[in-house]
């Protein structure tokens, strides 16, 4: 596994590429795609207003990055819709303090938000390509607080450290035990479960008593693939 930090501080501003301004479309996916949906979390609309999402995409893609629709960003892996990214990390119920722990850092885009929402995150790429873009971004944006690491991440964190809150942005057949194991006592995971085609996104807290499960809605992801994950 190979581990990787972000040490820059200072946020770059918004880039605009071959001409695109995105203020417009940025604030209609808030209002339409994301209030108009039910997303009430201050925090998490503020953070998608001006987080430029269009940076996270293909320059042949960004005009599309703001619409109602999962985007490829290649390895046969997907960028979520915006409605999609806001529910999740709504579900976390961040409050600014908590180190979080990403399963599928695809794009960055996701990252970045938690890095704006928590205290520390640390984020989990099985494909080195997607990972060393990834941070590429997160870097140019001076996101300081982010530790990336290429492995699988059904099997958590190496060291075996406790997180606050995960978020695992793959479908699983069922939530690892390794993942559940670094949750601390009070902790938030949001992972969509069920089968390759169709998920349950889920929202667990690790109570004293045992795990408590709320389903929240349906949701498609692509495969969790690894030793806790599908072969």
């Amino acid at each position: 596994m190979a581990h990787f930090s972000l040490t820059q501080s200072h946020p770059a501003p918004p880039q605009r590429r071959n001409g695109f301004l995105p203020s417009r479309a940025q604030e209609h996916m808030v209002r339409e795609q994301l209030e108009g949906r039910g997303i009430s979390d201050p925090q998490v609309l503020a953070v998608m207003r001006e987080l430029p999402r269009h940076l996270f995409v293909d320059e042949a893609l960004e005009e599309r990055a703001y619409g109602d629709v999962t985007l490829p960003i290649g390895e046969k892996q997907t960028l979520s819709r915006p409605y999609t990214v806001a529910r999740m990390t709504e579900a976390l119920r961040l409050t600014g303090q908590e180190n979080i722990l990403e399963i599928g850092t695809g794009s960055g885009y996701q990252t970045a938000i938690l890095a704006r929402l928590g205290h520390h995150v640390h984020t989990i790429e099985r494909l080195p390509e997607l990972a060393h873009l990834a941070a590429r971004r997160l870097r140019s944006m001076g996101l300081h607080n982010v530790t990336c690491l290429m492995g699988d991440g059904s099997l958590g964190w190496p060291e075996e450290r406790q997180f606050d809150r995960i978020m695992v942005t793959a479908g699983a057949p069922v939530v690892p035990q390794t993942l559940m194991q670094q949750l601390t006592l009070g902790g938030v995971m949001v992972i969509p479960m069920g089968s390759q085609e169709q998920q349950q996104l889920l929202r667990i807290v690790n109570h004293r008593h045992g795990e408590i499960r709320e389903i929240l809605e349906p949701c498609c992801f692509v495969p969790l693939l690894g030793a806790q994950g599908w072969h």
